[in-house]
């Protein structure tokens, strides 16, 4: 036997493990809920605004929406961890956050359920909590596969042609083209996303909108700015003339729980499926 497996054995016994982090900042709402989730809440001193879920992360100290973050204002609440989703910016931001001397780690984003399993594994390296990730892991991967199974078993009828609508902007309608989070829980819950030749969210004409007659419309049940109420759909000349709006067929849910693709996935997929095709079981 050769004696470096020994050495390096008698050194790791040696070194003492890394302490937990005592401050951490999640930036984005699946980051928040994993850490929740993998029993490590209390180490939480701040949230971004998009992390709502569960409630008792509400009383944290706001640091803003995860996309438009002011560094001072993250840095402010002493954090030795910082974990943040791939989407997190502006990239000056992160730019003085990752010199700032905090450990900073940006999580896998892919919108998939790959990637929330990846999302779960960093999480648990980063807090030291790897037993507990793999734990939160195998219940996500049985949920996952009892709510694809549900939506799969409509595979027989024809798919809807549903349409991400994520609000307006100038009077022009923003969607969920390929690529999207939006694309990617379609997909999982069994619809066919009528946004297509294009990737991400953009507005679209409506010549476009009218070509990609949708027979669903999905949006986020939101308020204030961006949202768009029942009415409002019905006014727009072009969504207004969709089939989906003209059989008021629009299904409205929490937005992080629909497209933040962390540990509820599972139930979006479900309840996105059981809206999508009533009575389908």
């Amino acid at each position: 036997m050769k004696p470096w497996p020994l050495a390096a054995a008698l050194l790791a016994l040696a070194v003492p493990a890394a302490a937990e982090p005592a401050r951490v900042i999640a930036l984005g709402g699946a980051v928040t809920e994993i850490v929740v989730a993998l029993g490590a809440g209390a180490q939480l001193v701040a949230r971004d605004t998009t992390s709502t879920y569960p409630s008792s992360v509400t009383a944290l100290p706001d640091v803003g929406y995860v996309r438009a973050l002011s560094p001072e204002g993250v840095l402010a609440l002493g954090p030795d961890l910082i974990l943040a989703e791939a989407t997190a910016g502006p990239p000056e931001a992160i730019s003085v956050l990752r010199a700032a001397g905090v450990d900073f780690r940006t999580l896998p984003g892919a919108a998939s359920p790959e990637g929330v399993l990846e999302k779960i594994a960093a999480v648990g390296a980063a807090l030291g909590r790897e037993a507990e990730a793999a734990a939160l892991a195998a219940d996500f991967t049985a949920r996952m596969a009892a709510a694809t199974a549900r939506a799969k078993a409509t595979s027989s009828q024809p798919r809807k042609r549903a349409l991400f609508v994520l609000g307006l902007q100038g009077g022009r309608v923003i969607v969920g083209g390929e690529g999207s989070s939006a694309a990617a829980i379609l997909a999982l819950a069994g619809a066919e996303n009528a946004a297509t030749g294009f990737s991400g969210y953009r507005q679209i004409t409506d010549e476009a909108l009218l070509a990609a007659a949708p027979e669903v419309i999905v949006m986020m049940d939101r308020e204030g700015e961006g949202a768009m109420s029942a009415e409002a759909v019905q006014a727009h000349p072009a969504l207004g003339a969709t089939p989906a709006a003209q059989a008021a067929a629009v299904i409205r849910m929490d937005g992080m729980l629909l497209l933040g693709f962390g540990p509820r996935t599972p139930e979006a997929v479900s309840a996105l499926h059981a809206a999508l095709y009533p009575g389908a079981g």
